[in-house]
């Protein structure tokens, strides 16, 4: 119970910051409908999650969740001085990259799962949830970076050796043509 109040406090917090883009959406509304924007956040919540399992275009809405947002904070965190946000949207995209290579060869079974772009969605949620442990930094150090730190020295080799050879391929080409 406690760890939901926590949550429930964290959403509110969120929604109530003036730093973040959709604070004055759900202020708007809370004036408006008279409506707290904690059970307007909720109700938007429940029908988009509703839409995900039943509505048509699931598939664009979803990449939209996991797109625009972190997008939109990659490129603020490019221009911010700081370091810290930069590797964590850094750590976002490579996740979000590794996912999305994986789902290309199970997404023609998975998507016929009714909930699969809702789950998806959460999944899109978790990695960019702003806390420090969040999904992205999770996936990528207990299972990226492992994997990643042991075949770095393979797939270096391998780029090297690929990169002299498209240098080769070109350079006998552009001498073939100018022997023509």
């Amino acid at each position: 119970m406690a760890k939901i109040v926590a949550v429930k406090e964290s959403v509110e917090k969120a929604l109530k910051d003036e730093s973040k883009p959709w604070t004055k959406l759900f202020a708007s509304i809370e004036r408006k409908t008279g409506i707290d924007r904690l059970y307007v956040f909720l109700a938007s919540s429940g029908l988009f999650a509703l839409y995900l399992v039943v509505g048509i275009g699931q598939q664009l809405l979803c990449n939209i969740v996991g797109f625009i947002y972190p997008a939109y904070c990659s490129i603020k965190a490019i221009e911010s001085p700081k370091k810290d946000d930069d590797t964590k949207w850094l750590t976002y995209w490579v996740v979000f990259a590794v996912f999305t290579i994986i789902e290309f060869f199970s997404d023609y079974i998975v998507s016929w799962f009714p909930v699969y772009w809702l789950l998806k969605c959460l999944f899109y949620i978790w990695l960019m949830v702003p806390t420090d442990y969040n999904g992205s930094l999770v996936l990528y150090r207990r299972i990226i970076r492992p994997k990643f730190l042991q075949y770095r020295t393979r797939v270096d080799t391998f780029i090297s050796q690929a990169k002299d050879v498209a240098i080769k391929a070109t350079a006998d080409a552009l001498l073939n043509e100018k022997k023509d």
